[in-house]
């Protein structure tokens, strides 16, 4: 029978960082269940109801979830019947001007036609395929936020800008085009570097093979994954964490920051935050009702603030999850600072252009 041997000297474990950490959480609890056990029902009951309107309401018994499973359907079809090709010859001129893989144009082109989510899901694997660096691959992310993640959000901003008397035209090549000539120039030459124009000829096509029957259901299904398996769960990991801040007192202060970074930066205060917070079509569904009221400034920064991967439930969880987990080659640490980034580049061109450009764009 065989015999445990220990040492004649037995070392003791040293106390980790983080258990002590759980041992304070733990001392926590039990004091909060003895003396205000309903705050502790109370941070729970918060962050539930900051979490279900945005998934029962919104996304499950709303459109939301409905429209994210036909934008996937719309750009697998799209993706099947040569869009994908087509955009890599008509992007080749700009890519080559800016010197980075034609690649990293094609997820911005389908968060305006589509979804972001959707955008994530079809274009990070056609980035790995077209040979695309990681630098490459988070440049993609960062143009992408740059670019509005609904059809339906750049109709109601045109909307609002021709209720305000603005230069619909100048605003839109401003807003939504001239950021993907910029931005991946400014970020291969400025922070990733490792970034390379790769000629036509040396890429793969990228039109799938697949029966049209077979990409309809398989594109649906995949669209409810989408849904179910990584937008929901990414809803819930962040409102959760702001309804347990919005009980304990903290939310008011970072929500009265952002309306004065707003207010700042000529930015309609009440679209910005629907914008930030919750959703920029419905932030654009709102301010085309109000623009004639507004001073132009104020719509034309609201506008371009809208045209963006925003709400910050996007830009934390959802593009993190779906850019990452061997979908590219990016982790989700990578792939969260690739969209934080584009978010502030984003915030930063509203305010430029609504302070220093509106006098040329009424």
């Amino acid at each position: 029978m065989s015999e445990i041997k220990t040492s004649p000297n037995p070392e003791k474990r040293g106390m980790k960082t983080i258990e002590i950490v759980g041992l304070v959480l733990v001392a926590l609890s039990l004091l909060a269940l003895l003396f205000s056990p309903e705050h502790v029902a109370g941070i729970f009951n918060a962050m539930v109801n900051r979490v279900k309107p945005i998934v029962v309401d919104t996304t499950l018994m709303g459109t939301l979830g409905v429209s994210i499973m036909c934008s996937v359907l719309m750009g697998r079809v799209l993706e099947r019947l040569g869009f994908t090709d087509a955009l890599m010859r008509i992007f080749l001129p700009v890519s080559k001007l800016v010197k980075v893989n034609t690649a990293v144009l094609i997820p911005s082109i389908y968060n305006i036609l589509g979804d972001i989510n959707a955008a994530g899901r079809i274009a990070a694997p056609i980035l790995v395929k077209a040979g695309a660096t990681k630098d490459e691959q988070k440049i993609a992310i960062c143009t992408m936020v740059q670019s509005q993640q609904s059809f339906s959000t750049f109709m109601f901003g045109i909307i609002a800008l021709t209720a305000c008397g603005a230069k619909v035209f100048l605003v839109i090549l401003l807003a939504l085009f001239l950021p993907l000539l910029i931005v991946p120039w400014l970020l291969r030459l400025v922070i990733w570097r490792d970034a390379k124009y790769v000629p036509l000829d040396d890429m793969p096509t990228f039109t799938p093979t697949k029966a049209p029957l077979a990409t309809l259901f398989d594109s649906t299904r995949e669209g409810a994954e989408l849904v179910f398996l990584l937008i929901i769960p990414a809803y819930v990991a962040v409102f959760s964490v702001i309804g347990a801040l919005d009980y304990v007192g903290i939310w008011h202060f970072i929500e009265s920051g952002l309306t004065a970074m707003l207010t700042a930066l000529a930015i309609d205060p009440t679209s910005g935050m629907v914008s930030i917070l919750a959703s920029p079509t419905l932030a654009m569904s709102q301010l085309k009702d109000v623009a004639a009221s507004l001073p132009p400034q104020l719509v034309i920064g609201s506008v371009v603030l809208g045209a963006s991967g925003f709400p910050l439930s996007v830009i934390f969880a959802q593009i993190p999850v779906i850019w990452s987990g061997g979908v590219t080659d990016l982790t989700h640490k990578e792939a969260m600072g690739a969209a934080v980034l584009g978010a502030v580049m984003r915030i930063i061109t509203a305010g430029l252009v609504a302070l220093l450009l509106t006098p040329i764009l009424i």
